[in-house]
């Protein structure tokens, strides 16, 4: 009281008394800055609502305004989880059913809270910002459907990412409560960090029935085969941290050492290696001298010298992954996002997605026992390989690891695949960097039986400079009633196409392409311009066909979309004296190619042919001038397995008013060429692809005694 008094009675000598208008001023200027600051603060930190367009947040409600389950605590529990589960014994595919987009539907369950009887809830997290996002994803994607009546797979709204923070039996509970559990049969839960301590399972161990489970840190002990999806552990980095990516090639420090938490004995070993191999190996540990906290998160430190983390990553060629006390850590995706070459070293490891991505090609896996050994091993990896690696590293991340975005619908289209394997994505596809639009582009393996004609096809000529046999072939072309466009790819740099006015007028669009280089490879380029499906590839003196031969040509490749459809046919055949194959032209009963200067074919190949044609096959094309036709032929044949189907009796390409200068064919190195391409490819392919047949397609009605103008083509020409 002494001391109070005291305070009071210096009071007025320290703080002169304000007078009284300005005393009411600076209270109601106080005032507004304390509301806005709550105010504020209210608007920060307040629970926001988990919004999407989707039916599981149709309320747009938050967390906290979800509906309150309570769980008796006599509620059922579901199995353990049966490891014998397989696609066809624990999934029904008869819920997923034929659509024609071969895309299953996936149905959200609405937000709810779980709580015991005590009203204590199941998660000591509730809803983490990282499933979250995974839902809204989903909820945004071609997989999600609203209607639970159409959906193939159901995904509860039960976030199970970490099990740290679950209460297993309650959570269990929760799931078998689910409307549409019955024992889990086409359900799938998300899960990055099962277990726990001491043993650190390796699956999730909330007893689960049959679900799937897409688990992030799998054993071969743990992994159903087929069944449940590997996935990566998402690296909160991923988000916060931007790296920008960085060319292929030689690095600061050959092999690098960043986890700080790796068993002593590991520790001890990449000390021993640090030892022999100096400046080469860089070994990183947590930072003792700094305060706890995000901060210290993103440093590393190695004798007092402290790092970025995961900047540091850039500078090194490989990167190692040790198993923790979990066998899925997420390093594994801050060395992928560095396009470090991860070399992982964590024994029985399902790597993620490993069903479908090929991990040879972007890692290095190495026995733990071997760890002593693992600079002589990467030592002998050739650098061309591990520029290679480096960037199939940064790729996988930037596909399949970046965002719970990717990570959940990367495991929703593995399942897919399953269910609709015909429509299933290629191994190509899955694991080689999109350098062309592919996904604009179908595969003619999978087409429907037989293409619908609306569409009709798109006719590419290739010219030079013959401008008056192209104008003759254009005006033919233009008569055919499915032809929906006509692309002329302009060969010659030395000289302009003519003007516009010149061209002839045709009812369909006229598109004209100049290249930057003479190169008969040209003629297969996946032009945007080309949008049907069906290609016609013809030459510019290809002036004999009819359009009754042009219109038949297409209508048998929409029964065979997977084929060259052509003209006059050619043969290989093996040269036992010479020991080699040979190219032959003369008539025979046999085929095995059809010539491309006027052939039927699905656009695909002009995507393989640009990108995918093995070895140099393509410059060889080129470089000589001649064979693009055979290199297209062993292109089809080799991807099928099928041999062309030539049409109509016509053997021959006569052009009586082409000389030998204008015609490409007419050289008399033209067949010994031929036969050396053909040596050559097979060679390339390792294998003899070609493959013979003793028939032709003709119109039923072509050689029958009937009156013209009943049939449907009557115009086919002579040999």
């Amino acid at each position: 009281m002494y001391t109070s008094g005291k305070y009071s009675s210096r009071g007025p000598a320290l703080i002169p008394r304000m007078k009284t208008k300005h005393r009411i001023y600076y209270i109601t200027l106080f005032s507004v800055v304390l509301l806005g600051l709550i105010a504020t603060g209210m608007f920060q930190f307040w629970p926001h609502s988990i919004e999407s367009t989707a039916d599981w947040t149709l309320d747009k409600r938050s967390v906290h305004d979800a509906p309150l389950i309570r769980l008796p605590v006599s509620s059922p529990i579901p199995e353990r989880g049966d490891l014998s589960c397989r696609m066809h014994t624990c999934f029904d595919v008869y819920r997923c059913g034929y659509n024609p987009k071969n895309r299953i539907k996936v149905y959200i369950y609405p937000l709810q809270r779980f709580v015991d009887e005590l009203g204590v809830p199941i998660s000591s997290t509730g809803l983490s910002r990282e499933y979250n996002d995974l839902l809204s994803a989903i909820s945004d994607s071609d997989f999600y459907t609203d209607d639970v009546t159409r959906a193939c797979l159901f995904i509860p709204s039960i976030d199970v990412l970490n099990q740290n923070s679950l209460r297993i039996r309650e959570t269990a509970q929760a799931l078998a409560m689910l409307p549409r559990w019955d024992k889990g049969m086409n359900h799938l839960l998300f899960n990055m960090l099962p277990g726990g301590p001491p043993d650190y399972n390796t699956a999730l161990d909330v007893p689960r029935d049959r679900a799937l489970l897409a688990g992030g840190g799998f054993s071969t002990w743990t992994y159903r085969q087929g069944y449940d999806v590997s996935i990566p552990v998402y690296s909160p980095l991923s988000a916060d941290v931007d790296l920008p990516e960085r060319q292929p090639g030689p690095r600061r420090y050959f092999i690098l050492s960043s986890q700080t938490a790796i068993h002593r004995e590991y520790r001890a070993e990449l000390e021993r290696l640090k030892e022999e191999n100096g400046e080469a190996l860089l070994l990183l540990d947590k930072c003792s001298n700094l305060s706890q906290g995000a901060a210290s998160a993103r440093k590393r430190c190695y004798k007092g010298q402290v790092y970025d983390y995961p900047q540091i990553l850039q500078e090194s060629s490989f990167c190692v992954v040790l198993r923790g006390a979990r066998l899925g850590q997420a390093a594994l995706s801050d060395v992928l996002q560095a396009g470090c070459v991860p070399v992982i070293l964590a024994d029985s490891y399902i790597l993620p997605f490993s069903e479908v991505l090929d991990w040879k090609r972007a890692s290095v896996v190495i026995p733990e026992e071997k760890l002593s050994e693992m600079y002589t091993i990467l030592k002998s990896i050739p650098h061309r390989q591990v520029e290679e690696m480096q960037r199939q590293a940064r790729w996988f991340w930037e596909a399949y690891f970046s965002s719970m975005k990717a990570i959940g619908l990367t495991t929703l289209q593995i399942i897919n695949d399953r269910i609709y394997p015909y429509a299933a994505r290629t191994y190509e596809q899955w694991n080689n960097p999109p350098v062309v639009k592919w996904s604009s582009v179908n595969s003619p393996l999978f087409l429907p039986l037989i293409p619908p004609r609306a569409p009709g096809f798109t006719a590419v000529v290739l010219t030079y400079d013959r401008v008056e046999s192209l104008f003759r072939v254009i005006t033919e072309i233009s008569k055919v009633p499915s032809l929906a466009k006509l692309l002329v790819v302009w060969n010659n740099q030395n000289k302009s196409p003519p003007e516009e006015t010149l061209w002839p007028k045709i009812s369909v669009p006229l598109k004209v392409v100049r290249t930057k280089e003479n190169k008969l490879s040209n003629r297969f380029f996946p032009y945007d311009e080309i949008e049907t499906e069906a290609v016609l590839a013809i030459d510019d003196d290809i002036i004999m066909l009819t359009s009754d031969e042009l219109q038949f040509g297409y209508e048998v490749w929409r029964e065979f979309p997977d084929r060259l459809v052509g003209y006059p046919g050619r043969l290989h055949l093996w040269d036992h004296e010479m020991g080699k194959w040979k190219y032959e032209s003369e008539w025979t009963n046999e085929v095995s190619m059809v010539l491309t200067g006027a052939a039927f074919y699905h656009k695909y190949f002009n995507y393989l042919y640009t990108y995918k044609m093995p070895g140099d096959i393509k410059n060889w094309v080129d470089a000589h001038m001649n064979c693009e036709d055979i290199a297209m032929n062993f292109l089809v044949a080799n991807i099928t397995g099928k041999a062309p189907i030539k049409v109509t009796p016509r053997k021959k390409f006569k052009c009586p008013e082409c000389t030998a200068i204008d015609g490409l064919s007419l050289d008399q190195t033209h067949m010994v060429e031929r036969s050396e391409c053909i040596n050559k490819f097979a060679s390339v392919f390792g294998t003899m692809p070609l493959k013979v047949v003793e028939h032709r397609a003709d119109p039923v009605l072509y050689k029958d005694d009937f009156p013209e103008k009943l049939k449907s083509f009557p115009n086919i020409g002579s040999l």
